[in-house]
Formats: structure tokens, sequence, C-alpha cells
């Protein structure tokens, strides 16, 4: 008889980070409608079909897969009394020499603004510089974003410079502040021999 893989999920304070279930739909689909105009001045834009069942069902095969193939962590922020707060993503994980990843996130305008996602990006970086054995985590945001940022420098993440037309957001090419968290940060520290 087999054993049944545990499912993934890492603890924080006030929070756990999971990977998306089926019977997450409602809850998710009320939140990112509820937020819509909170949301998309930093998002790409939505498709027509982005708040189907079918798009969700979609993104939780994606989130199963890519968290087994430890290619992405596709994960939902869930507050301890079970309320779907959010949701963030360590993707692009590359091996060999990189060792890296690069982490994405959103949260629901009601639970912005509560330290939920600090306390989210702090697990997902522990898991990913102790677990993954990753070496490098970045991270962007449109310049404007001045939560964004403010969470990524609280978070550990220093400002790495600017990527131009980086990522289509709102319907355009938008430029992008850079961050990264590295597991030995000795930036603007010589080694002395």
């Amino acid at each position: 008889m087999l054993a049944r893989r545990r499912a993934f999920r890492l603890d924080a304070e006030r929070i756990a980070l999971r990977l998306p279930l089926h019977s997450d739909f409602s809850a998710w689909r009320t939140l990112r409608d509820d937020s819509r105009a909170f949301l998309t001045p930093w998002e790409p834009v939505w498709s027509p079909d982005h708040l189907s069942r079918k798009s969700f069902t979609n993104r939780v095969y994606w989130a199963a897969r890519s968290a087994k193939a430890g290619t992405a962590y596709p994960l939902f922020l869930v507050h301890r009394d079970g309320t779907l707060l959010g949701a963030i993503t360590l993707d692009n994980i590359r091996r060999g020499p990189a060792q890296s990843g690069t982490i994405g996130y959103w949260i629901g305008q009601e639970h912005a603004r509560h330290g939920y996602m600090r306390e989210a990006i702090g697990a997902l970086v522990h898991h990913a510089f102790t677990a993954l054995d990753l070496s490098r985590i970045e991270a962007a945001c449109l310049p404007e974003n001045a939560a964004s940022r403010g969470v990524l420098e609280r978070s550990g993440f220093k400002y790495e410079g600017v990527a131009q037309s980086y990522l289509q957001i709102d319907g355009r090419w938008r430029n992008h502040v850079l961050y990264a968290n590295l597991r030995s940060d000795r930036r603007g520290k010589t080694e002395v021999r």
C-alpha cells in the first residue's frame, strides 16, 4: 500500500502557506473580484475567463504539478481561522550555478497593510534558503508601488536596479524596480586575504 504524500504547507505566526485546493474556488473568486480595482493597476490584464472555475481548476493542477516537480511553489496565504488572504509564488526556480528563484504575490484589499505578506515572504524565503538550498530570491515591482517596495525592504530584500519594459502590467510594458535577498548577503563587503 502506498503512503499518501503529505500536502505542502508552511506555517508562520498568523498564517499558513499551502497549495490551492479545488474547494478554494469560491473564496478565491470572491476575494479577487472584490479586490479587482485594488489589484489590476499592479497586475497583467486579466483574461476574460480569469475568474472562471475552469481557469481556477487549471491553476490548481499547475500548482500541484509545479510543486511536485520543484519548479515553482504557487501558494495561498490562509489565516489561522481559514480565511483566504492572498497568494505568493516562488517561481522560475533555477538550479545549477544559479540556485535562484523569483517571488510574486498579491493580497486582497481588505487584508492589505496588516503584515500578512511580510509573514508570507519571510516563511517562503526561509524555506527557499534552508529546504530548497537556493542562494538568491528575486522580486520586482512597479517603482510607484510603495507598499510592495516597503514589504520587500522590511523582508530583507535590497534594491538592485531598474529593468526597462520588464513586464506588461495593466496593458502596458512597464519598468520595474528589482530587488533580491541573498542567503549569505555580502553586498558591499570585500574579502580580505
